[in-house]
């Protein structure tokens, strides 16, 4: 395939700015589509109503009159000869375009009619003339320094040059069973519709190209995982681990259970372990993983568990300690804070066996750790993890199992792409005793009765989240932020109570130190960002409000209210917002995190169900899951025919496809 800078035009400032916005081959480049379209049609201006949008072409009928109030502010005024009257046309910070505009120029003008003064206040000019058809412009994502016009000339000579050389990731008979166009022919009208039908045939196939390729990869690796059977073999004393269930103080829930046979089985079977277990906020799930990592340990060998901060890190490791105390199962914690003579003794225990669990942070994954015998992998909040993040701790051992934990539900639709080439064990089973968290919307004006919520748990000595989206101020948003509200809550409640605040900016070893000093009760008042969203358990704290409610999805919020809760009285969560408010009444009357995160899939789409936006395999070009599912499950259903299909072994297509899937072993 030829590089970038191969295209005509293409010179080394054009490829950087390509580069920034994740351009780098020819192919990223054609497949760079447009995100919305701009379409064309000539209006008259006798039936455009005043300060309405106008489109209108024409020549242009006197030089234009370029004036400049200051280095970054300039004007241009020229009269225009349409077809149904002359016009005056302004156009600000344009002044590049003055040499251009000569007399009897052709010219499309967009802008807003002004009737009682017959002028258009133009947004934006362009060298073209407006045919009897609709004219169907694409509008693409860019970067400073490189305009739409630059993105389509580069896109169309890309075509025009190796436009043959793309390839397509459709086997032949699909194409013909579903009558698709080429690749090259589908990608010329996407980035050149001349009708919205054409547009809209071709963006399905491509739609469907997509959804095959990824679902081809998904199944590829799934089928991969259950044939290979160079998995560690176990046999897991059932007795013992009997004898440490019943050292639990609670009774597990028939969920968790379940959950636990199915790790057993995999443990025991030929087969690597790539399972994810997932459940509703506070339904159990870290238990079930430590008993996988037990079942381990009997077995002889190491397990390994991966938090995304040091508290939580330090929370596991304090509750396994507690579990363990009577066995002798070694178990460690390693993370950034630990001291240098701590961290050699640990790499050498781990080195030589002596440590059975390891408990941390990234610090797991670093070059001087060695492990003896490393069998089982665990992730906590895994998406909280890159892909490499997690593959290194994978590879950390011969071929130790996978067990990926995740505290946010996923919708069956979204579970079936991003999780499709794993098992899924899921705990919908609260544990007995878990109390309901009442859920209030209250408006800003309501703000007294909020903070008389708040003083009357305060007087009950119990502690309260206060959550907002922002950290500081930008000039475009009048969102609460950490900074304010701490002013409020002084103002609030003076000197009575300690307020402190944390969020993401903060170095990590200074949130570590005010969340310890939260969970110990020396802060009643904690203020925030959503950095507390996976966190410590604090029992004692009853109250979460959330600031601007209606910013966030409805999983994070969810996932924030089960901050609390977690102790033996009764907990609220008051969600301020001024608008969207039927949106926060699904947060009133639902307390199901699977049933909430259906609603936030119908809402938002699968890009940013964890508050964060998805990255690597999730980030489609042009296909949708929420929109697209009936191509999705087409798709996923003729990739796996295909896969499987002997006959196909031999295209060079196939082989390609299981080329391109770099996956981990």
């Amino acid at each position: 395939m030829p590089e970038l800078k191969d295209v005509k035009g293409i010179g080394p400032k054009s490829l950087a700015l390509l580069n920034k916005i994740n351009i780098f081959t020819v192919e990223d480049l054609v497949t760079h589509y447009p995100f919305r379209y701009d379409v064309l049609k000539r209006d008259e201006l006798s039936k455009v109503e005043d300060g309405e949008k106008i489109i209108i072409d024409g020549k242009v009928e006197s030089v234009p009159i370029l004036m400049r109030f200051k280095a970054s502010l300039n004007k241009m005024n020229f009269r225009l000869v349409t077809a149904s009257g002359v016009v005056g046309v302004s156009i600000f910070n344009r002044a590049f375009l003055k040499s251009k505009l000569l007399v009897g120029t052709d010219v499309i003008v967009i802008g807003k009619l002004d009737k009682s003064k017959n002028i258009i206040t133009a947004s934006d000019i362009k060298l073209d003339v407006l045919s009897n058809k609709v004219k169907i412009e694409p509008v693409y994502h860019c970067t400073s320094g490189l305009t739409n016009k630059n993105m389509s000339t580069y896109i169309n000579m890309a075509l025009l040059m190796y436009g043959k050389e793309i390839p397509d990731y459709i086997p032949s008979y699909l194409q013909e069973k579903y009558q698709f166009l080429n690749k090259k022919t589908s990608l010329n009208i996407i980035h050149n519709p001349s009708t919205m039908e054409k547009l809209k045939e071709v963006t399905i196939r491509l739609k469907y190209e997509e959804l095959f390729q990824f679902m081809f990869k998904i199944n590829y690796l799934r089928k991969l995982n259950k044939k290979e059977k160079n998995g560690l073999i176990r046999t897991i004393d059932r007795d013992k681990l009997q004898a440490f269930i019943k050292k639990i103080p609670f009774t597990l829930t028939n969920d968790q259970n379940m959950a636990i046979e199915e790790i057993i089985h995999d443990l025991e079977s030929p087969s690597r372990m790539n399972r994810l277990l997932q459940g509703d906020v506070g339904s159990g799930k870290t238990v079930v993983a430590f008993i996988g990592m037990i079942c381990n340990c009997l077995s002889g060998y190491q397990s390994a568990l991966m938090a995304p901060t040091e508290i939580l890190a330090n929370q596991h490791y304090l509750n396994l300690k507690e579990l363990l105390k009577d066995s002798d199962i070694e178990v460690a914690l390693l993370t950034g804070s630990t001291s240098k003579k701590e961290k050699n003794e640990i790499y050498k225990k781990l080195m030589d066996g002596a440590i059975q669990i390891i408990v941390g942070t990234h610090a797991l994954i670093q070059d001087d750790v060695i492990y003896h015998n490393l069998g089982l992998v665990i992730t906590d909040e895994q998406h909280r993890f890159g892909v490499h993040q997690r593959a290194n701790l994978q590879n950390k051992g011969v071929k130790p199992d996978v067990l990926y934990m995740s505290a946010t539900p996923i919708p069956r639709t979204y579970a079936l792409t991003i999780f499709g080439d794993m098992d899924v064990s899921t705990i919908k089973e609260r544990p007995k005793g878990r109390q309901k968290i009442d859920t209030y919307v209250k408006k800003t004006s309501e703000i007294t009765e909020v903070l008389e919520m708040m003083y009357e748990e305060l007087k009950k000595k119990h502690q309260i989240y206060v959550i907002a989206p922002l950290i500081e101020e930008s000039e475009n948003s009048d969102l609460t932020t950490v900074n304010e509200l701490k002013d409020q809550m002084r103002l609030a409640f003076r000197d009575k109570y300690r307020i402190d605040i944390v969020h993401g900016k903060m170095a990590s070893g200074a949130k570590d130190i005010i969340m310890e000093q939260f969970k110990n009760n020396e802060v009643q008042i904690l203020i925030s960002t959503t950095v507390v969203e996976v966190g410590v358990d604090v029992p004692n704290a009853t109250t979460m409000v959330i600031f601007d409610a209606d910013r966030f999805g409805l999983s994070t919020l969810h996932q924030l209210r089960g901050r609390v809760g977690r102790g033996t009285s009764k907990s609220q969560c008051i969600l301020i917002s001024d608008s969207d408010a039927e949106r926060l009444k699904i947060m009133e009357r639902e307390d199901d995190g699977f049933v909430i995160s259906e609603e936030d899939f119908k809402l938002r789409g699968h890009g940013d169900l964890f508050g964060t936006k998805q990255s690597g395999d999730m980030t489609f070009k042009i296909a949708s899951i929420k929109n697209d599912y009936k191509i999705l499950l087409q798709a996923k259903k003729d990739s796996k025919e295909y896969l499987d299909n002997k006959d196909t072994d031999n295209d060079l297509l196939k082989k390609s496809l299981i080329d391109s899937i770099t996956h981990v072993n």
